[in-house]
């Protein structure tokens, strides 16, 4: 994981449109850089749903909200549609964007051992240094847990 006051990596990955998507686009803002992962998952989806809910408070601190995982664009579109999510959905399938954040770890369950996304939220500030890291959270307190540290700020 990165910690505060490193500057968070750019990166360009694409939408759930399919347009190019890169951090630097969103200079002068904060960014709420959440990773997740998978759509329509039960976890996930309420995370989502809790961002859609929050996005107009979470918006009112200049701050946009951006989902990662590695399901394709073609998965975020349908996602973001049935949901109905007001926020940018990033498709990473080569991983590039999780590893370069530190959240496409090692996980165990039920006795095995895999790789997969830890459901991680990074707050970028206007500048792109990361001023807040949010590990393992919870899929239900995750949106107001970013709005808390927004206003703290």
């Amino acid at each position: 994981m990165l910690t505060p006051g490193t500057k968070a990596p750019d990166f360009t990955l694409n939408d759930q449109n399919g347009n190019p998507v890169s951090l630097s686009d969103f200079a002068g803002k904060k960014v709420v850089l959440y990773f997740y992962a998978k759509d329509n998952t039960l976890g996930c989806t309420r995370q989502a749903c809790g961002f859609a809910q929050m996005y107009n408070d979470i918006s009112a601190y200049n701050a946009v909200i951006i989902g990662i995982s590695r399901d394709s664009v073609q998965s975020h579109l349908k996602f973001a549609g049935k949901y109905d999510l007001p926020f940018t959905l990033l498709s990473d399938p080569e991983l590039n964007v999780l590893q370069a954040y530190g959240v496409w770890q090692q996980k165990k369950s039920y006795g095995k051992t895999t790789m997969g996304v830890v459901r991680s939220t990074y707050i970028i500030d206007e500048n792109g240094y990361i001023e807040t890291v949010m590990e393992k959270v919870g899929a239900m307190t995750n949106p107001y847990e970013v709005l808390e540290a927004l206003k703290a700020e």
